[in-house]
């Protein structure tokens, strides 16, 4: 085995291992990279060639966390892993988007990227080293690739910029990104932050393009001590120049003039089909199916060339607008009467309908990764159905890209809304795309935002979003270039970079940006994140003039939810045996309860969470949960039920769990002669705590306390105790043993046990 071993040394002294030559061999390129006892098994394999009438990249990532990596069997019925998680759909987009714009234009071979988490060490955060395996692979692979690329994780900690930070570390982070590159630039960042500037975020692209630098280095050093710096001849593309210059000649200056127009998006796309339609009339009916491929591709680049040119030399857009203008925008409020919180917003052809419901603990996301599981409080849901963009095909179910859009958007709003104990419902928005072109991740941002606070959740700040885009010169892309505000489903395609800004008026929650250009100075980048600043103010001024504060108060129809807080001696109480007391709780008042244990200044507490539909039901739960925690007190009156009787007297029940005597003589001024002349079990009376032994804790009642004594009455006295008793009379004159007497039931027995005939305590 030729194993080689390279290492990348940290800052702090950790260091990375890239491992190659001794796993998954077969495969084109396979890499293990090493930190701490965290692994993962990169592999890549390729087609020999592409297949027919393929003009595109096919390229497939996936990540994938394996449980044994850390001692765990997977959840589920199955106990095994199954489809991938959201999380892990999230990390492999974020390896896709960095690797996909280096592989060659020309290149159309099917290409598959696996990269395994295969032992995992609990406090390193994997995902930050996935897009080093999945480069370090193909750089020890055939497959023509621009890269090597690395991908770290930046975090600010206490002031401190750290790459790479672990799990612990990241409560005390105000700024957490992805940051990919090559050597030489930037390529794609994705995180979210606490209200930072543009600055800010800025210095720390900045801080890991310095230490990704050296990991591409290793990676060329790999490459080269692997015999791969040559990779394999491939021709997957036919190619007529004539062909080439008749579709330039012919569609040029038609697709000038229609970039020009400032047409909606329909009328558009429909003049540049009929145009290329035109074309296709003039090539000999036997000969156009064979072109087709040529004829489309060379048409794609002859659109895109003139949609660029007109904007770089008019400074004009496809809609018409100038390159800071933002599209008309108008929200609505309250659209959906029986939401606890709805919202529409628009803007231009991009159209989001936004939800919000508030729920209990009960209703909280469940998430069991293999490192991190727990419950989210908030969360959010994008759906994008065809009919957005006029397609005319069936929705199946949830893609990555909702996955990835909706996971932008949750990040956006996360820092801003208010968590237990200040708020404990669980949150859920779901954002419904109802048209779409150009930034509906970001109309989700801004409806979700109306709609929270439609629903009267109280968020800490608004937020509003912004898609920007960059067209560049490509032989001067820091010269001859234009920073799109608000940008277009076509301005995203066709231009160099696109990136989504998130934040409230103070400063930046969340980013996500793909460069496509080589070579983008940073001072490119500094002004599109001030020109996006001005576009999401512009935005969130427009937002406000709908709605700019949360509801006072929530829905009527809205269910209420009120938390207490109990001393954690009452949490088995509250629960009681199997959960009947909880469970009668919620059957007899209609609300749902549930109680978890938390630490408040080193003590258990617990936390009640009461959930129901209208004051009543909700007054009854409290009220019993409070006397279940309530401590008697001596003098108070107390409602109870009688629970049992015995020839001396009564137990009444007067809170939940907490009995105390009623003696016959404290039930009235009159003498009593059975107490079953004036109680029976069931009854309910009001009695008054008269006596809390201090020993015992037992509780001495009484109801003729609160009658009024009768007139004349007089107090019968009371006769002392003789303490003297005489002589002890011998065993003969006792009677029967108690082992010779009619033995008593058990019940009977336990009674008198426990309830003796005390005239006082």
């Amino acid at each position: 085995m030729n194993i080689i071993n390279k290492k990348i040394e940290l800052s702090d002294g950790r260091v990375i291992e890239i491992e190659t030559g001794k796993l998954a061999k077969q495969a084109d390129g396979s890499v293990v990279v090493k930190m701490g006892g965290t692994m993962l098994l990169a592999a890549v394999t390729c087609a020999k060639d592409a297949k027919e009438d393929v003009d595109f990249m096919p390229l497939q990532v996936d990540y994938k966390e394996k449980y044994a990596s850390a001692g765990r069997f997977p959840g589920g019925f199955m106990k095994r892993e199954g489809k991938a998680s959201d999380y892990e759909i999230l990390i492999s987009r974020l390896v896709d988007r960095a690797l996909r714009p280096l592989f060659p234009e020309d290149f159309h071979a099917e290409v598959y990227v696996t990269v395994n988490l295969i032992s995992a060490e609990k406090d390193i955060q994997p995902d930050a080293l996935a897009g080093l395996a999945a480069s370090a692979a193909l750089a020890v692979s055939d497959i023509p690739f621009e890269g090597p690329i690395s991908e770290v994780r930046v975090a600010r900690i206490n002031g401190e910029f750290k790459i790479n930070p672990n799990f612990s570390e990241m409560a005390d982070a105000d700024i957490d990104i992805m940051v990919a590159a090559t050597y030489d630039n930037i390529m794609m960042v994705e995180g979210e932050m606490k209200e930072v500037s543009e600055k800010e975020m800025l210095d720390a692209i900045k801080f890991a393009h310095e230490e990704i630098k050296k990991h591409c280095k290793v990676q060329m050093e790999l490459s080269e001590e692997a015999g791969k710096t040559v990779k394999r001849t491939y021709c997957h593309e036919e190619n007529d120049e004539d062909l080439r210059k008749a579709v330039e000649e012919f569609c040029y200056d038609k697709c000038y003039a229609i970039a020009k127009s400032g047409s909606g998006k329909q009328e558009r796309t429909d003049a540049f089909d009929a145009l290329k339609e035109s074309f296709y009339e003039t090539i000999p009916e036997e000969e156009r199916e064979a072109k087709t491929m040529m004829v489309e591709r060379y048409y794609h680049a002859v659109e895109k060339a003139a949609m660029r040119n007109m904007i770089l030399d008019e400074g004009q857009r496809l809609d018409g607008r100038h390159t800071t203008e933002v599209r008309p925008i108008w929200c609505e409020v309250g659209y959906l009467p029986c939401a606890h919180g709805s919202a529409i917003f628009t803007r231009g052809e991009t159209q989001s309908l936004s939800t919000v419901t508030l729920g209990t603990k009960l209703d909280m996301k469940e998430h069991d990764e293999v490192l991190c599981q727990g419950t989210d409080q908030f969360v959010l849901h994008y759906n994008f159905p065809p009919f957005s963009t006029g397609e005319a095909k069936a929705q199946r179910g949830v893609g990555r890209r909702e996955i990835g859009h909706g996971n932008l958007a949750w990040r956006a709003l996360k820092p801003m809304v208010p968590m237990a104990p200040e708020n404990p419902y669980a949150i859920r928005v779901v954002s419904d795309i109802l048209e779409s072109n150009g930034s509906s991740s970001m109309a989700t941002v801004c409806a979700g935002c109306l709609a929270l606070m439609d629903a009267g959740v109280k968020i800490k700040k608004p937020v509003a979003g912004v898609a920007m885009g960059l067209i560049t010169d490509k032989e001067r892309p820091n010269e001859r270039y234009a920073i799109l505000t608000d940008i277009l489903g076509d301005e995203d395609h066709l231009g160099d970079m696109d990136f989504k800004v998130t934040g409230t008026k103070d400063g930046i929650t969340a980013t996500q940006m793909d460069i496509k250009v080589d070579g983008l100075s940073y001072d490119v980048l500094e002004k599109a994140l001030e020109q996006a600043r001005q576009g999401r103010l512009h935005i969130m001024g427009e937002m406000m003039k709908t709605i700019d504060k949360p509801r006072e108060d929530y829905k009527p129809f809205v269910p209420r939810l009120v938390q207490l807080q109990v001393p954690g001696e009452f949490i088995g109480a509250i629960i009681g045996k199997g959960g009947e007391v909880i469970q009668k709780i919620q059957k007899e008042t209609g609300t749902t309860v549930t109680i978890t244990e938390d630490i408040c200044n080193g003590q258990t507490i617990g936390v009640v969470d009461i959930f129901g539909e209208n004051k009543e039901s909700m007054d009854a739960a409290i009220e019993w949960i409070n006397n279940i925690t309530a401590v008697p007190e001596v003098g108070t009156v107390y409602h109870g039920k009688v629970v049992s009787i015995l020839e001396f007297g009564a137990f009444v029940e007067i809170l939940p769990g907490k009995e105390g005597l009623l003696h016959i003589s404290e039930i009235d001024w009159n003498k009593t002669e059975k107490v079953e002349d004036v109680l029976n079990i069931g009854d309910e009376v009001d009695v008054k705590l008269l006596e809390i032994d201090a020993k015992t804790g037992k509780m001495r009642l009484s109801r003729r306390a609160l009658i009024e004594k009768p007139e004349g009455y007089v107090e019968p006295e009371r006769r002392p105790r003789n303490n003297d008793r005489g002589p002890r009379r011998d065993d003969r004159n006792r009677g029967p043993r108690r082992d010779d007497r009619k033995p008593r039931r058990d019940s009977e027995h336990k009674e008198n046990k426990e309830h003796k005939d005390p005239e006082m305590f």
